[in-house]
């Protein structure tokens, strides 16, 4: 038993309906985000009952067969795999994020999917030499910290002064978590 028998069976039975009505939640909402945006962004038909209702059933069918052919080319637990998914995708994102946030400079949408393929496909030649590479070190979970650093901290965070554009209040508070940053650590 998994409490080792030091509390009630109950308790499981409880455990267990917890995270099945947390996974529905959950499920739900990604389903209906999903149906939403694909709704109104894509197709642009956001009042038609009839569309909603079809996309609606269409990405529950794709999930279902997403969550059927993971389970089948997945050899580790999900969380494992969802860490090491999340390790690869979340990098550029990350990356594009801070660009924004800490550099004045415009963001050229054409390279963008090239930032966004180039990054991953780095770590992973990173990942798959890095033992041969530094001596043994391994990489894992800590690629997604490396994805989205810049080669260089952008001019603002050298300089410690934020954008023009930005309100008073958010830059002289940009630029004390900047300046902590930089700083060493005494």
């Amino acid at each position: 038993m998994a409490t080792g028998g030091l509390l009630p069976a109950i308790v499981g039975v409880f455990f267990i309906v917890g995270l099945l009505i947390s996974a529905y939640g959950a499920g739900g909402s990604a389903l209906t985000s999903l149906t939403t945006s694909f709704t109104v962004d894509i197709l642009n038909k956001a009042s038609e009952v009839k569309v909603r209702k079809t996309v609606h059933l269409a990405m529950a069918a794709l999930m279902a067969v997403t969550i059927v052919v993971f389970n089948a080319l997945n050899s580790t637990s999900a969380i494992d795999a969802v860490y090491k998914l999340a390790s690869y995708t979340y990098g550029p994102i990350l990356g594009l994020f801070a660009f924004g946030i800490l550099t004045n400079k415009q963001v050229k949408d054409k390279y963008v999917p090239i930032v966004a393929l180039l990054a991953p496909a780095i770590c992973l030649v990173l990942q798959l030499n890095s033992e041969r590479w530094f001596g043994g070190y391994k990489f894992s979970y800590e690629l997604l910290l490396l994805r989205p650093l810049p080669p260089h901290p952008p001019e603002e965070i050298r300089h410690k002064k934020g954008p023009t554009r930005m309100s008073r209040s958010f830059r002289s508070n940009r630029e004390g978590i900047i300046s902590s940053w930089v700083q060493p650590l005494s």
